[in-house]
């Protein structure tokens, strides 16, 4: 898998650009005490991505690919959103004396190769590739029970964190022309369209928007990435939700 096309296309599924249930979605995790990150992924989270894979795309990877995403392709980065059990103080407690989550952006707490804890149910993956000065997302999933909960744009901050991180000054990705919602999304995040790729997808030939992100390690987009954290706080609250990239 040396390119998007070589496997059939970057795979973007459709994401929920309104989200009617949010508050409702909110309530729920704090009365059983969950919580939600998004952190590295790690081999045993392979098979429960495979079942967010098959669910959102229409012509999916085979099984070994993302073990070979993991172990051979070393311009590959995968995130994932997971929940588990809270532990330790509620929410709100824990995240009271602690920094912003733009801030809680620094810890990493698992190595890339660290198993997952057997309670956490993985949400939804991010596939990030970083040739040269360009980072590419390639995938961007979530489970269809977990959808219009804030989990895709969680991811999307993962992964332009990662990205400047490794110094990338441009993000680009491929998204189906038919699907509006993604593309608010990734405009609300300042990504335009730069191209057109006709055809681009093989499960029925539909056009593909190239959309990209300039100035990626700028301080303008780093402000305004720091402006879309506090609207997602704002509308999420701090609710356990960490970013460990």
């Amino acid at each position: 898998m040396t390119s998007a096309g070589a496997t059939g296309a970057s795979r973007l599924a459709p994401l929920a650009q309104g989200w009617p249930c949010a508050r409702m979605a909110l309530r729920a995790m704090k009365a059983i005490g969950v919580r939600r990150l998004v952190r590295p992924m790690a081999p045993a989270d392979i098979p429960q991505v495979e079942e967010i894979e098959r669910e959102a795309f229409p012509s999916s990877w085979p099984p070994s690919a993302f073990q070979h995403e993991l172990h051979h392709n070393r311009i590959a980065r995968y995130l994932v959103a997971v929940e588990m059990p809270q532990e330790g103080p509620a929410p709100e407690e824990a995240t009271a004396a602690a920094p912003p989550l733009g801030r809680v952006l620094g810890g990493l707490r698992r190595a890339l190769g660290g198993a997952a804890q057997a309670e956490e149910r993985v949400l939804g993956y991010l596939g990030l590739w970083l040739p040269a000065d360009e980072a590419h997302i390639i995938a961007i999933a979530v489970r269809a029970s977990h959808r219009r909960q804030g989990l895709g744009e969680l991811l999307l901050l993962g992964g332009l964190e990662l990205a400047r991180r490794h110094g990338r000054a441009l993000a680009t990705l491929e998204c189906r022309v038919s699907n509006l919602p993604a593309q608010a999304l990734y405009e609300k995040y300042g990504f335009r369209r730069v191209g057109v790729r006709p055809r681009y997808y093989s499960d029925n030939l539909e056009d593909a928007y190239v959309m990209a992100l300039e100035g990626l390690d700028s301080p303008a987009v780093a402000r305004r990435l720091e402006e879309l954290k506090a609207l997602y706080r704002s509308r999420w609250g701090e609710a356990g939700l960490q970013l460990v990239v």
